[in-house]
């Protein structure tokens, strides 16, 4: 009877081993993170002025074109003008922290005569610098990217 006893208290201790090995306890929820704090950012107002920017592409960053954003004081009105070109309205699409992203176009191409360019920059805003990337969508289908830098003066 003793034998009968102990063999179905291993059979049970087994049992319960191993159910408990295919169903493991919950593991245990991570902590929340604690919340991030507002980033303050800058305001389109604070973009205000006049910009003496750079295009450039390569490895160098060979300076491909240059031209002057303007600002208005309330951030909501921008322009892109090239040497010698009429002025461009530029678009605010987006903005929040230190960056700003911008569409200019479509305008007549200043490095590919004759064909029509639409252009996207995203720029990262520091007080009297701004730097950032650009993409340029030609009518023909290709695309050119590279970076901008702009000096407000």
């Amino acid at each position: 009877m003793r034998h009968l006893v102990f063999s179905l208290a291993a059979l049970f201790a087994g049992l319960t081993t191993v159910a408990a090995a295919q169903n493991p306890p919950a593991p245990t929820p991570a902590p929340h993170p604690a919340a991030a704090a507002p980033q303050a950012g800058a305001k389109l107002a604070d973009y205000a002025g006049t910009w003496d920017t750079k295009t450039m592409v390569g490895p160098k960053d060979s300076v491909v074109a240059t031209y002057t954003l303007t600002v208005s004081a309330d951030g909501k009105t921008w322009t892109r003008q090239f040497p010698n070109r009429d002025p461009i309205a530029t678009r605010v699409l987006a903005f929040g922290g230190d960056s700003v992203v911008t569409e200019t176009g479509p305008y007549q191409s200043v490095l590919r005569t004759g064909q029509m360019v639409t252009t996207w920059t995203t720029g990262h805003y520091h007080g009297k610098t701004m730097t950032g990337t650009f993409e340029a969508h030609y009518a023909s289908g290709d695309v050119l990217k590279g970076k901008i830098s702009a000096t407000r003066r």
